[in-house]
C-alpha cells in the first residue's frame, strides 16, 4: 500500500471515530501542550536577561571593574567578608587603566548612589538613581538622548552641574512640561537638565527611566562620594575577540598598582555579561531539562493510551484485516497501515498541543510579567515526539495485526 493512501485512511479513521480518536489524541496534546509553553517561557526569560538586562545594565562588549560583583548568586557570608576587606576601587586606579589600555578603547567612570530628587513642580517622590560618570559612558552603554543633549568633555572638565533625567522622572517631577532648562536637585542641590534619556524600561524590578546622570566632576560626585569609592571602571572593546586581552591588561595594571604577588588572588573583580549570567544559564539548562523530562511522564501515559486503543481497533477490524490479505495485502502493508493510522493520531495530537501551548505561553505572557518567545526547535521536537510516541505505541498492535491468519481473521463476527 501506498504510504499516502495509508495516511488518508488513517485521517478517515480519526474522521470516522472521533470520539476515541479525541481520547486517543489527549495525552499527547497535554503534553506537548506544556513543552511548548514551558520552552517558551524559557526562552522568553532568556531573551530578556540575556539581551535586556545585559544590552542595558552591563552593556555590549565590556566589562567592569569593580571592588567585588554587582551580580551574584548563592554567594557564602565568608565569601562577602573576604569581598569586604578588598581595597576600593579609586579614581587613580581608574586613570591607571586608562593608561594602560591601548586606543580605540572605550573607558568611562562611573559611581552611583540612591537619591532625593525634587523640583518646585514636584517636591518629593521616589528615590532616584544618581550617577557620575564620565562622558564615554553614554556611547559605551548605547544610551539615546530624545531631548536637548548629552553633556560633552567640556562640561565634565569644568565640572557644570548639568544633568541628564530618565523618562520617570521627567513625566513626575515635570508634569505636562518641556524639563529641558529647569531645574532639578538632587539631595537638594540644583542641577540644570539638559537632556532627557530615551525610554529603558526595567531590569528586574529596577526601573532605568528612574536614574540621573551628571558629569564625574559636577557636584553629583560629592553626592556620589566618587573620592571614596567608584562603583566601577567601565572598559568596552572594539570587538568581542579583544575582551579577553583587555580583561588581562587590566588585570596586571591593578595587581601591579596592589602589589600582588604571584600566588595571590585578585583583589577586585571583572564582571561581564557572561560572568553576570553564569548563575542565570546553569538555572536555564535545569528550566528547559524539566521543561522536557515533565511533559515526557504524560507522553508515556499518551503512549500506553494509543497502545490500548489501536490494539481494540485491532480486535474490532480483524475482520476487515482478513479481507484485505485475501485480497493480496501483505503483511508489511497491513503493518504500515496500523503504523500510519498510530503515528497520524499522535502526530495529530501534537499539532493540537503545539497551538494551544503558543496560546498558552503568549497568555501568560500577557496576564505575567513573565515574557514568552515561541523556540522554533521547540515545535519540531513536537513533532517528532508525535510522530514517535505514535510508532513506538503503535508497533505491537501493527504487528499483532500483520501476523493475523487471514482465514480465521474472515471467520471473526
Amino acid at each position: 500500500m501506498p504510504l499516502f493512501e495509508a495516511i488518508r485512511l488513517a485521517l478517515l479513521q480519526i474522521r470516522v471515530q472521533k470520539l476515541k480518536s479525541f481520547f486517543t489524541l489527549i495525552g499527547v496534546t497535554i503534553s506537548v501542550m506544556f513543552l511548548i509553553a514551558v520552552v517558551s517561557i524559557v526562552q522568553g526569560m532568556s531573551r530578556y536577561v540575556e539581551e535586556d538586562f545585559a544590552g542595558k545594565f552591563l552593556g555590549v562588549n565590556t566589562f567592569n571593574l569593580r571592588r567585588f560583583p554587582d551580580i551574584n548568586t548563592d554567594e557564602t557570608e565568608a565569601t562577602w567578608r573576604m569581598w569586604l576587606r578588598r581595597p576600593k576601587i579609586s579614581v587613580d586606579d581608574a586613570l591607571a587603566v586608562r593608561d594602560a589600555l591601548p586606543a580605540g578603547t572605550g573607558w568611562a567612570m562611573q559611581d552611583i548612589t540612591w537619591a532625593d530628587g525634587s523640583s518646585k513642580f514636584t517636591p518629593g517622590g521616589p528615590q532616584v538613581l544618581a550617577q557620575a560618570v564620565t562622558p564615554d559612558f553614554f556611547r559605551i552603554k548605547n544610551l539615546v538622548v530624545t531631548q536637548g543633549r548629552i553633556f560633552t568633555q567640556q562640561d565634565d572638565q569644568l565640572g557644570s552641574d548639568v544633568v541628564i533625567i530618565g523618562t520617570e522622572i521627567a513625566d513626575h517631577y515635570f508634569p505636562n512640561l518641556d524639563p529641558i532648562g529647569r531645574e532639578f536637585r538632587v539631595n537638594k542641590y540644583p542641577f540644570q537638565v539638559i537632556g532627557v534619556l530615551e525610554k529603558q524600561g526595567t531590569v528586574f524590578g529596577l526601573s532605568l527611566d528612574r536614574q540621573v546622570i551628571a558629569p564625574f566632576h559636577s557636584y553629583m560626585g560629592r553626592i556620589t562620594n566618587v573620592r571614596q569609592n567608584l562603583y566601577g571602571v567601565v572598559v568596552q572593546a572594539p570587538d568581542p575577540s579583544k575582551l579577553k586581552p583587555l580583561e588581562e591588561i587590566v588585570r596586571e595594571t591593578m595587581r601591579r598598582r596592589r602589589h600582588l604577588h604571584p600566588a595571590e588572588p585578585d583583589d577586585f573583580s571583572f564582571e561581564s555579561s557572561e560572568s553576570a549570567l553564569s548563575g542565570w544559564l546553569k538555572i536555564k539548562r535545569y528550566l528547559v531539562l524539566a521543561g522536557i523530562a515533565l511533559p515526557a511522564i504524560g507522553l508515556i501515559v499518551g503512549s500506553i493510551v494509543i497502545m490500548n486503543i489501536m490494539l481494540v481497533a485491532v480486535a474490532e477490524r480483524t475482520r476487515e484485516i482478513g479481507i484485505r490479505k485475501s485480497l493480496g495485502a501483505r503483511n508489511r502493508d497491513i503493518l504500515r497501515q496500523f503504523l500510519v493510522e498510530s503515528a497520524a493520531l499522535s502526530i495529530v495530537g501534537a499539532i493540537f498541543g503545539i497551538a494551544l501551548g503558543i496560546g498558552l505561553s503568549q497568555l501568560i505572557a500577557a496576564v505575567s510579567p513573565l515574557p514568552a518567545a515561541v523556540a522554533p526547535w521547540s515545535i519540531v521536537l513536537g513533532v517528532l515526539i508525535g510522530a514517535g510516541v505514535g510508532i513506538t505505541a503503535g508497533a505491537y498492535p501493527a504487528s499483532r495485526a500483520s501476523r493475523l491468519d487471514p482465514i480465521a481473521a474472515m471467520r471473526s463476527e
